[in-house]
């Protein structure tokens, strides 16, 4: 059965449609927030649930986390994706918004690793897992239902509020937070006001409930419930149907590999970077990452309709080359706009350090391994956001422009001593660690700069719903779109700030960590463009 003559057959009228992009829409903002809060507050929850006084192995411990729930995507979107293509899509997602509610709001009440020691990693964990069975289902859930509600001439325009949804998801989580820190004194925020950002998802599970139960079911899938073309088994058929693995692939890698990497890096990696090496204040990066995000979220609705006239390739083409062109000197710029001093001294004075297995081991300390002095006094270097040059010696030493820095035998033996100390010895030589209050300037230079990153990610990312929802056929959809998606969403982009951690731990490197953003947007501009449709944008049935 054609999908246009379904939706033809049973075509909203503009009052339904409203209430299918705003309910579907404000449900994914809630769930995205739900999502996001937790890497948002990720700076203090490795102290309230991980036990190590290493702040860069605090940091990758909870970006672990934060990971795991990422991994069990795929598996949400073969769940949910067969519960969709076999019972309909509007009660699919209304299962995954509650799953998310549910588990997102128990993480405001673990108790932390003080009290009830390694269970409450323990519980995070478990928790993070609900919380990624249920996003696995929920994105293709809202984009199906938007896109089989669109007439074809607007379908990107309308799904593309579903991609600025989820960036409404990370605006939120900041907007919360904001709202918290004014109303709740700092010391108390750290110490038990970082809960009530989770529990306030009860609240925003009630909204989203009430809305979404307003909805009727799809039109299309209404249409091939009646006429018997639903799928028996949909997740075995994503991967017999003509053609689709190949469709599967190209999802994967020339779409959501791009995506998802350009999207975490110019949010989540924008927000470490200034919070942690760059050292700006927590304030400050809150208030500049919300007035960025809101701004940003219209880009995405402007790519999507953009689509509608012009196809979905080369918005997708476009972005992603220049985000291989503009990348590095995109951070560079946020680094020097936001702590000039501590690039400026290391130009002035270069730091060598010198001595034997002068490498670094992130999570010595988690598996009981020595991490070498060497390697101690590089960690806390590169957590510091100092750059320095490694020179092979005998005795470990460390010079600030040629002149030694003794190194204290306290430094060697805790972290926090060795932090303080060696930020005192550097503090002589012009390296300013203390929290940074940029200039309106610099502040304006470095919202231009992310409004710039928001740009290649809409650009990457606003088309993709209707994209998608045009790749593959109507009775396997959700499952084939949401199993690729997820995939990629999940391993090559929930694993990211993780895997760029690690990089730049291991090289000392703040930049470096980039890199792992620029190789998978390369492999996925050869796939996409060899892959993807060209031309004005087709039904499934024109491009199958």
């Amino acid at each position: 059965m054609s999908e246009s003559i379904a939706l033809k057959d049973r075509e909203p009228s503009e009052k339904e449609i409203r209430l299918v992009i705003g309910a579907s829409s404000a449900g994914t903002i809630f769930e995205w927030y739900d999502f996001f809060i937790y890497g948002t507050l990720a700076y203090i929850l490795k102290d309230a649930f991980y036990a190590t006084d290493n702040d860069t192995l605090g940091l990758l411990l909870v970006w672990s986390t934060f990971a795991v729930g990422f991994a069990f995507r795929p598996i949400g979107a073969i769940l949910f994706g067969f519960l969709g293509d076999r019972l309909g899509r509007k009660y699919t997602f209304l299962v995954t918004v509650t799953l998310m509610g549910i588990a997102t709001a128990g993480v405001g009440f673990i108790p932390t690793v003080q009290t009830i020691g390694i269970a409450a990693p323990i519980i995070v964990i478990l928790l993070r897992v609900l919380q990624g069975l249920a996003l696995g289902g929920e994105y293709g859930g809202a984009a199906i239902y938007v896109a089989e509600h669109a007439p074809p001439e607007k379908r990107g325009y309308y799904t593309s509020f579903i991609q600025a949804s989820v960036a409404g998801g990370f605006v939120l989580s900041i907007a919360v937070v904001l709202a918290c820190r004014f109303l709740i004194p700092e010391d108390d925020f750290v110490a038990w006001g970082w809960r009530v950002p989770f529990l306030l998802s009860i609240i925003l599970l009630g909204i989203s409930l009430w809305m979404r139960l307003m909805l009727s079911e799809s039109p299309v899938f209404q249409a091939m419930k009646e006429a018997g073309e639903t799928a028996k088994n949909p997740f075995v058929e994503s991967f017999t149907y003509p053609g689709n693995k190949r469709r599967i692939f190209v999802t994967l890698f020339g779409v959501t590999g791009i995506l998802t990497t350009i999207w975490y890096t110019a949010f989540f990696s924008a927000m470490s970077f200034l919070r942690g090496p760059m050292h700006v204040d927590d304030l400050t990066v809150e208030l500049i990452l919300f007035v960025s995000g809101l701004i940003a979220m219209t880009f995405y609705v402007i790519v999507g309709k953009w689509s509608d006239t012009i196809g979905r390739k080369r918005p997708i083409i476009i972005g992603a080359v220049a985000t291989l062109f503009l990348l590095f000197p995109a951070f560079w710029g946020l680094g020097s706009l936001a702590n000039p001093g501590l690039a400026e001294a290391s130009e002035r004075t270069p730091i060598v350090v010198t001595g034997q297995q002068c490498t670094t081991d992130p999570f010595a300390d988690l598996f009981d391994r020595e991490q070498t002095d060497c390697g101690k006094v590089l960690e806390t270097l590169t957590a510091s956001g100092v750059a320095y040059t490694v020179e092979a010696g005998g005795t470990l030493g460390m010079s600030a422009g040629g002149n030694a820095i003794p190194i204290a035998p306290e430094w060697l033996e805790n972290a926090g001593e060795r932090r303080d100390g060696i930020r005192a010895a550097l503090s002589e030589y012009g390296f300013d660690f203390t929290k940074q209050q940029p200039g309106m300037g610099a502040i304006l230079g470095i919202v231009a700069i992310l409004l710039g990153l928001g740009v290649l990610s809409a650009l990457t990312y606003g088309s993709v719903a209707a994209l998608l929802s045009e790749m593959f056929p109507p009775k396997i959809r959700y499952s084939s779109m949401s199993i690729p998606y997820h995939i990629g969403a999940g391993y090559l982009g929930g694993f990211l700030p993780l895997i760029a951690g690690v990089i730049v731990a291991s090289t000392g490197n703040i930049y470096s960590g980039l890199w792992y953003t620029w190789v998978v947007v390369a492999f996925g501009v050869v796939v996409a463009w060899f892959g993807l449709p060209s031309g004005p944008p087709k039904d499934f049935e024109e491009n199958g």
